[in-house]
């Protein structure tokens, strides 16, 4: 029996999320990438887990891994980020997430970011957003009822020294309507798409993003407002991400960003 994309991708998470979890608390070796980003032995050894499931069933697709870069050719391609949040990881700090996307030229046609520790799994085929637990699927509904905003504090900052994310928490405007969270990890996109997140904000190019790609998809298949940093469509112009669960959300971080640009 042939096995479907969706399947697939959930079984290759899995079997990523698998490796994290039985290496969590152990002693990591790290390998140095640069920039003071560095991957570990989890990373390595999850990425090769998903990449064993889809290359079974999959032989004839190309594959760009996290740590193992691109490998394969035709028009679908598998995105993999086998450990979105090593250094909370390494650290001691169950906050990650295991994304795996297939892109094809009309888009992304399967998203998938797994939570190792709570054992969910985020997903999407092109229909509504879902989170399946325990083996049950259950439809996201974003809210921004509980005010918190993840911003992400990780360089580079493809708009420094105009656009800085920590000056966006210390506006005196974003603490009268939000509260904000740092939680390191792409997990935090998706939690917008489950209503767990009135918003995120990241600066960046993110296009073909192993990173970001599943969490995008996510959002925009559970109907949250998804733009690029100051509102434009994604992938464009100053690039950057702003999703938010409604439209009065994602208009207040519009306006206090792009205060920011105007200065």
């Amino acid at each position: 029996m042939t096995i479907d994309d969706l399947e697939l991708a959930i079984a290759a998470a899995e079997a990523g999320a698998a490796v994290v979890r039985s290496r969590f608390g152990t002693q990591l070796e790290h390998y140095e990438k640069g920039g003071g980003d560095f991957a570990t032995v989890a990373d390595i050894e999850a990425e090769r887990a998903i990449l064993d499931v889809l290359r079974a069933a999959r032989p004839g697709d190309a594959v760009h891994g996290e740590e193992s870069g691109h490998t394969g050719g035709g028009d679908r391609t598998w995105l993999v980020d086998p450990l979105c949040g090593t250094l909370n990881y390494a650290a001691g700090a169950m906050l990650v997430a295991v994304n795996v996307a297939l892109t094809t030229p009309a888009g992304t046609a399967v998203a998938v970011s797994a939570d190792p520790f709570s054992r969910e799994v985020f997903w999407t085929a092109g229909g509504p957003a879902h989170v399946r637990s325990n083996g049950k699927d259950t439809v996201l509904a974003p809210t921004a009822r509980s005010t918190l905003v993840d911003v992400n504090l990780d360089p580079p900052f493809a708009n420094g020294p105009v656009f800085r994310p920590a000056l966006l928490l210390a506006d005196p405007a974003f603490a009268e309507r939000f509260r904000p969270r740092v939680v390191s990890t792409t997990l935090a996109v998706a939690w917008v798409a489950a209503g767990r997140r009135a918003a995120y904000v990241t600066d960046g190019d993110l296009q073909g993003s192993v990173h970001f790609t599943p969490g995008i998809a996510l959002c925009e298949a559970a109907g949250c407002v998804v733009t690029g940093l100051r509102g434009q469509p994604l992938h464009t112009g100053a690039g950057g991400l702003v999703v938010a669960a409604d439209q009065q959300t994602h208009a207040a971080l519009i306006e206090l960003i792009e205060q920011q640009f105007q200065r």
